[in-house]
């Protein structure tokens, strides 16, 4: 089995007059989980939307993205079956992307949508072993009771363990999660950081996810890939990111570094211990 997950060459990325991205390399390994870190503006989310193919590279470089050995795009240009490799890659946004109008459960299920034919789909007719493997993602979260409620009665914290639970549907291999704690309460941040990890240790999901609150990288996450201005700066183990190294990279961007706290910062990068285990996978 092909231990690269994720293999970014020479990416580069520019919105008119400002290059978000600049010649970015990184490889992301089978299993890992992995913290983007960086202020505002560094260049993580744009990353994260190439990886999955929602934005493209600049034309006529000579970037590649790959993800699960499959081409993503190359030099600007999305390859033909990008929908193939897009249905091994769950995608968790700040904003959670949930259909507000719409019960808890049939968002969940729109995971299972690059499985069914399009007539399901559209008249929401489910069969029965993706509504029981809905409800026990849902379970497994946390969220079983709120599953026929209109989304937009959820809580932030709701919304995105719902949008986790879509991933669990999906049976995605990647997960790539887009601040997904940028907006919520510092207890809400805990659960949904400790659902990642859990999928990651459990399931073995390779889960990539972009901060700015190097603690909770610190809590969850063994390796960082830093960014600044579009550039990496650093790659490798969390826990030798100590603040003077920080302030080295960042300078007066580091305070917006530690904007949240889930205690204080550790010595070393390790996972918290994860009370109770995941019922296993539907």
């Amino acid at each position: 089995m092909h231990d690269t997950v994720i293999e970014v060459r020479g990416l580069r990325k520019t919105f008119g007059d400002c290059c978000a991205l600049k010649d970015v390399d990184l490889t992301v390994r089978r299993g890992e989980m992995v913290a983007l870190l960086g202020a505002s503006g560094s260049g993580k989310s744009t990353l994260l939307r190439h990886l999955c193919g929602l934005h493209r590279g600049d034309e006529g470089s000579e970037s590649r993205v790959a993800v699960l050995g499959r081409l993503v795009q190359q030099a600007g240009r999305l390859e033909r079956d990008v929908r193939r490799t897009r249905a091994a890659i769950a995608t968790i946004f700040q904003q959670f992307n949930l259909v507000d109008r719409l019960p808890v459960m049939h968002n969940v299920l729109a995971g299972a949508f690059n499985r069914l034919p399009l007539w399901r789909t559209a008249l929401r007719r489910f069969p029965a072993h993706e509504l029981e493997a809905a409800w026990l993602a849902l379970q497994r979260v946390g969220i079983e009771r709120c599953a026929w409620q209109r989304a937009s009665t959820l809580s932030g914290g709701q919304q995105q363990r719902a949008a986790i639970s879509r991933a669990i549907v999906q049976r995605a291999q990647v997960i790539l999660a887009d601040e997904p704690i940028a907006s919520l309460d510092p207890e809400s941040s805990r659960k949904v950081m400790e659902l990642l990890a859990r999928l990651n240790q459990e399931q073995g999901t390779t889960v990539v996810v972009s901060l700015h609150q190097v603690d909770f990288a610190f809590a969850y996450c063994p390796r960082t890939v830093a960014l600044r201005h579009g550039q990496v700066v650093y790659d490798g183990p969390t826990a030798q990111l100590s603040r003077q190294r920080l302030m080295e990279l960042y300078g007066t961007q580091t305070e917006e570094l530690f904007s949240h706290r889930v205690g204080a910062l550790p010595g070393a990068a390790s996972q918290p211990a994860l009370a109770g285990a995941l019922p296993a996978a539907a």
